[in-house]
């Protein structure tokens, strides 16, 4: 069970109060969140941020409120991504489910890229003033991720001034536990300029259940030429990378590997990039 889900519990529909021009306030949110989001008691709810309001052409009359709430657990500060539905009516859920297709629309939006995650730390490939931009999170054991993220930095090297990627570490440590120190190898590589090895990394074969560093070290040395410490990638700086683009996975809601972002917007079939011109 994941942190969050021992902070949180599923809502169903219930009312809301809605302003004189059908908006929703932080405090009628606020309170939403407090009756039917968090139920532990051990979680204090300290507010509640709207990050953005969108809709969706399928489910017309209904706004989707992307929200970061602002929870302390065990004495522990935490920004909780959460979506709510809420129409006209003031009905809200925070999953709205289409019967005949059993489509969760929770499932179907997310966030817009903010700005400030187009920065110069995580572009990987392309000119920053290019055309478009592509913000990835990915995880280079992910077998997912293989099929697709190759594919998508060998199109933006070819053309860098149509596209720039801007990548995101999210190893998915349950699954592959390798990958914890192969994201750390790879930022580090990022930072000196080595995006080969980067690119590398999702054609190495290793044991994705492989722990010990020095064994990891020396397959990606074999595999890329690249050599690194076991002291470069245990670095506070390097550590604090990991835990941002943690966070920032969060803010996305994003839920697995790859997510894919064209200019700003979810690519849910991740194929978006080849269709730019």
């Amino acid at each position: 069970m994941s942190l969050m889900s021992k902070l949180l519990t599923s809502t169903v529909i219930v009312t809301i109060a809605l302003s004189a021009n059908a908006q929703v306030d932080n405090k009628a949110l606020l309170k939403y969140i407090k009756r039917n989001i968090v139920k532990n008691p051990q979680v204090e709810v300290k507010g509640i941020k709207v990050l953005e309001k969108k809709t969706h052409k399928d489910i017309p009359g209904w706004d989707v409120y992307l929200t970061s709430m602002q929870l302390k657990y065990q004495n522990k500060d935490i920004d909780a991504p959460e979506m709510i539905f809420v129409n006209k009516d003031g009905l809200a859920t925070g999953h709205l489910v289409n019967l005949k297709t059993g489509r969760d629309y929770r499932n179907e939006i997310k966030p817009t890229v903010p700005n400030e995650m187009y920065d110069d730390a995580h572009l990987l490939m392309g000119n920053k003033n290019a055309k478009h931009k592509i913000l990835v999170f990915s995880d280079p054991m992910c077998p997912f991720c293989r099929d697709v993220v190759p594919e998508i930095l060998t199109s933006a090297k070819k053309n860098p001034n149509l596209m720039a990627v801007y990548y995101y570490h999210l190893p998915l440590m349950r699954i592959h536990p390798v990958s914890g120190s192969l994201t750390r190898i790879m930022h580090v590589a990022q930072k000196e300029g080595k995006t080969d090895v980067v690119e590398k990394m999702y054609s190495l074969k290793i044991d994705p259940r492989e722990t010990n560093k020095k064994k990891i070290i020396a397959a990606v040395k074999k595999h890329t030429g690249y050599d690194i410490t076991e002291a470069k990638i245990n670095a506070k700086e390097v550590t604090d990378a990991m835990k941002a683009d943690e966070k920032a996975a969060g803010r996305m809601m994003v839920s697995g590997t790859p997510t894919v972002y064209i200019d700003g917007q979810w690519d849910k079939m991740r194929d978006g990039y080849k269709k730019l011109k």
